[in-house]
């Protein structure tokens, strides 16, 4: 080739190659001596095939696919190689081939030099690698945090011992969750408490573990009583969980409703921090309802919590919750499905077992929501006396 066909072939960042029927290289380009390394003299003949690959089976393989493409009468359109190549310094250069056939039956490839995009590649795929191993690792801590979670909470069968009969509807938003509900029955006592604890998932899930120490705390080892002054207790005990050293406000909370059944008095006290109690009795909805106060936040604010008490009467149904529930959107209108709406639907179902009614509710939400995400945790407990 000219002078000038040689120079502008050297600044080329491709090589060019042309292989004969036999398997000789004819002819490699200038640019392998920028690209490669090697004098492009050196590649001719048997040289390119010995010199830009170490394994003998490659060389064998490579040259094998190149004589078959060549038997071809035409030559197959066949999708781009990739070639991993060895240079002159004993470093790799991945090379992108093209092939065509070229006068007197011989084989033409043209190949560009892509190790730039393929260590790209390479790279983003490490980084993707570590990603989703990072990912797994993480999502098998939150499942181990689940089943913590789950150990921590009340057997739901004690509830219903204790009772008439008895539901808990418990639907985390994620894997783990900020709702949290509590159960300890002492004597002729037994507490009942619904807790909705700042955000969901981790954060929630870290709260709703710090929301059972302070109960257990207040409820079995102080052994406090009464509802209103057990919310008092609990203010004081998260404050002190939250900010042992500082003593500034903090920033998270729970709302909270806890009632005392008496089985000998036969009465329900209940108190309540933003959550209310609803009562159904005799296809009447009670709303029994909370101070509107939170658990934590506030601490330069006089809180007033008060304990309300009732008369319990056969088949009295007691409903503690907190507000995923009402507050999912759903619906053709896609708005919340709101209180309104669960006092009407828990009114419907007072026929029904509580069984059946934990089944109901769950049809129902789902049915409101039909494609609409989860937006928020959800407890419902249902008790009837």
């Amino acid at each position: 080739m000219s002078l000038v066909t040689d120079a502008i072939l050297e600044k080329l960042n491709s090589l060019i190659v042309v292989v004969n029927p036999s398997g000789y290289v004819e002819y490699v380009s200038p640019s392998a001596k920028r690209i490669l390394g090697f004098e492009p003299e050196h590649l001719v003949g048997e040289g390119w095939w010995n010199l830009t690959r170490d394994n003998v089976e490659d060389r064998q393989s490579i040259k094998a696919l190149t004589l078959q493409q060549m038997k071809q009468e035409a030559l197959l359109e066949t999708a781009p190689q990739e070639r991993l190549l060895k240079t002159a310094n004993g470093s790799e250069r991945w090379i992108l081939w093209n092939t065509s056939k070229g006068p007197l039956n011989t084989l033409v490839g043209i190949g560009h030099d892509i190790t730039d995009r393929k260590k790209a590649e390479l790279q983003l795929l490490e980084k993707n690698t570590e990603l989703l191993q990072h990912n797994k690792d993480m999502l098998d801590s939150i499942q181990y945090a689940s089943r913590i979670q789950e150990a921590i909470l009340p057997d739901v069968q004690k509830i219903k011992n204790a009772f008439k009969d008895a539901f808990v509807l418990y639907q985390p938003k994620d894997v783990v969750s900020g709702d949290y509900y509590f159960f300890y029955q002492q004597d002729n006592k037994a507490f009942v408490a619904a807790v909705d604890c700042t955000g969901h998932g981790v954060p929630g899930a870290l709260m709703s573990f710090i929301a059972n120490g302070i109960l257990k705390e207040v409820i079995i080892k102080k052994r406090i009583e009464n509802p209103a002054a057990i919310l008092y207790a609990l203010d004081e005990e998260l404050a002190l969980a939250l900010d042992k050293e500082n003593h500034t406000e903090t920033h998270d909370g729970m709302d909270v409703s806890i009632g005392v059944f008496d089985f000998i008095e036969q009465t329900f006290s209940y108190a309540g921090a933003f959550r209310p109690v609803l009562v159904v009795r005799d296809n009447e909805l009670i709303e029994m309802e909370a101070s509107r106060y939170p658990i934590g936040f506030y601490a330069d604010v006089q809180k007033v919590f008060t304990t309300k008490t009732i008369d319990i009467k056969q088949n009295d149904a007691f409903y503690f919750f907190t507000d995923g529930y009402c507050d999912q959107f759903g619906g053709e209108r896609k708005k919340k499905f709101n209180r309104k709406q669960f006092k009407e639907l828990l009114l419907s179902a007072q026929d029904m077992e509580m069984s059946e009614q934990e089944a109901y509710l769950q049809y129902v939400l789902l049915n409101w929501r039909q494609e609409e995400a989860q937006v928020d945790d959800v407890l419902v407990m249902g008790i009837k006396f």
